[in-house]
């Protein structure tokens, strides 16, 4: 299960090979997340059309509190590609252990806060009283039992993350597989109640859930501590050092918050779709369905495009981590472009196979989901580029740069746009679908530019404890 590493590959020799060897795992992890988060709805819709009902209100919720811890594990998988980067294996180790200990910590106390704030969380979500009597408690079921699990979730991103910095991920994607499996094998036990196992509904998949990711979390745990998968990380790498708990918290909370902004926002798009008939609203949830596996790849080449950077820029190499991220949003422009192509001349194709319901609505969300593939599709190119740039900001260390332009994107364009196409304008549906797309072509467009100027390159890594500038700047950050 263990990859042997050498991270040479990375910071010498030809770019394209390494790359694709590194984001094709990543793409591959992405798409076992959605098979993960398909196996409890197709179980639980087997079960209870409330029970779907039920996930659909906990998991922005959960989803929320999670992208807090998200952004320190991001953190973890920076400072060990720079580190790793820099030919420093005992930093990069003890960076590891300071990250899975401060997160472990934080995952302990997300954990408790969401436990608490369960039924406040769900009393702000307006519901009518059917909604009221018969959803909400069974989210409130859900989402107790995930939140005591949290340490396990959490621990699983960690190992995830820090994997990836070093430069291995398919590690990462053998562990994921082991957990899916479980997950969708376990499913069906506890949820209906088979053999020995009690009929636990709702409860069964979310328990079924912190298992299966309590597993994988033990396994990663081990490859880190008791292999060479990863930074050779030790007991005394998880005391607490509170220089290296400052970079990470300084490098986390930009990305965090990137996360939490991210998850607020789509929560914001979801309430003013809701506005719609039910055929526009499922149209809209359908067309993203589409929308976010055509951006796994590039979320994949994202990912690897911060592992990249991060080290060539630990190995004084800004120029090489340049040519990377060139490199892979090349990548991600053409394969984006041939998929726009092919989504945009057979949209209601693409659709079919995830709305087989033969009824008039259904039809009509057909209608209404061909229309915003339409609109979305020329947007491909730059949703691909998107996720790349970011990547480039974040393995330098600029956590606050990402953010930036998350921001852009979503707060200062998707929103607000559609805000005022919609309801402003008048422009109906059309308005939502093109609030979508404008989004990403700015948010691309503007990163893009910003990340010609070359203020990125700069690694937050330390051969003393101040900063090492590779391009004589003095501070990762936003100038």
């Amino acid at each position: 299960m263990v990859d042997s590493h050498t991270n040479t590959t990375l910071t010498e020799g030809e770019l394209a090979r390494p790359m694709l060897r590194l984001a094709w795992p990543l793409v591959a992890i992405q798409l076992l997340q959605v098979t993960y988060n398909l196996a409890d709805t197709a179980w639980l819709g087997a079960y209870s059309s409330n029970a779907v009902g039920a996930l659909s209100l906990a998991f922005p919720l959960i989803f929320f509190l999670i992208s807090v811890g998200g952004g320190f594990t991001a953190a973890g998988a920076i400072l060990v590609a720079q580190y790793t980067g820099a030919d420093s294996d005992g930093s990069a180790s003890l960076v590891a252990g300071q990250t899975v200990g401060f997160v472990g910590l934080l995952s302990v106390v997300i954990g408790a806060v969401g436990y608490v704030l369960t039924d406040p969380m769900l009393a702000v979500l307006p519901a009518d009283p059917e909604t009221q009597r018969l959803i909400v408690p069974l989210a409130a079921d859900y989402m107790r039992i995930f939140f005591l699990g949290m340490p396990f979730l959490f621990g699983f991103f960690v190992f995830v993350s820090l994997l990836r910095g070093y430069g291995n991920t398919r590690t990462p994607l053998r562990i994921m597989l082991v957990s899916v499996a479980l997950n969708v094998v376990l499913d069906p036990l506890v949820i209906f109640g088979v053999g020995p196992f009690p009929e636990l509904g709702i409860e069964g998949a979310a328990l079924a859930t912190v298992f299966s990711r309590g597993v994988a979390t033990l396994l990663g745990l081990y490859l880190l501590f008791w292999t060479d998968a990863g930074p050779d990380v030790g007991a005394s790498d998880l005391v607490p050092d509170l220089g290296t708990i400052r970079d990470i918290v300084r490098i986390g909370v930009p990305s965090a918050a990137e996360q939490s902004m991210t998850s607020l926002a789509l929560i914001a798009l979801t309430g003013m779709v809701a506005t719609f008939p039910p055929a526009v609203v499922t149209a809209y949830g359908l067309g993203n369905r589409v929308i976010s596996l055509v951006f796994l790849p590039a979320m994949g080449l994202g990912q690897a495009t911060n592992t990249v950077v991060g080290q060539n820029l630990g190995a004084e190499k800004p120029e090489r981590a340049e040519r990377a991220t060139w490199l892979a949003a090349k990548f991600a422009a053409v394969g984006l472009l041939v998929v726009a192509l092919v989504v945009f001349a057979v949209p209601t194709l693409v659709l079919r196979p995830l709305l087989t319901a033969d009824t008039a609505q259904a039809a009509e969300t057909l209608v209404y989901g061909a229309e915003y593939l339409r609109i979305v599709a020329p947007a491909f190119v730059f949703m691909g580029l998107f996720p790349v740039f970011l990547g480039a900001f974040r393995g330098s260390g600029d956590t606050k740069t990402a953010l930036v332009f998350s921001v852009v994107a979503l707060w200062l364009v998707r929103v607000p746009t559609t805000y005022v196409l919609v309801f402003v304008l008048g422009w109906d549906t059309t308005g939502v679908f093109t609030a979508v797309a404008l989004g990403d072509v700015v948010g691309a467009l503007a990163a893009m530019t910003w990340f010609t100027r070359g203020t990125w390159k700069r690694t937050v890594v330390d051969r003393g404890r101040e900063p090492v500038a590779t391009d004589g700047g003095s501070e990762p950050g936003v100038d």
